[in-house]
């Protein structure tokens, strides 16, 4: 049985939106040097998540 995540959509879709949600509440609630921590977290998250995704799709 494949993987979801051997779909290209699934694996940069997942990240995508969690950084959406991280970037929404940093520019929403937050302020200061935290915002670009916060913002710097949803980039690094849309950068690697779906390598770790394709290399879980791999191993499965």
């Amino acid at each position: 049985m494949p993987s979801p995540f051997e779909n290209p959509a699934i694996r940069y879709g997942i990240p995508l939106l969690s950084a959406t949600v991280v970037a929404a509440v940093a520019f929403l609630f937050l302020e200061g040097t935290i915002r670009y921590v916060a913002l710097g977290i949803a980039v690094l998250e849309v950068v690697v998540a779906p390598q770790i995704l394709k290399q879980a799709a791999a191993n499965a």
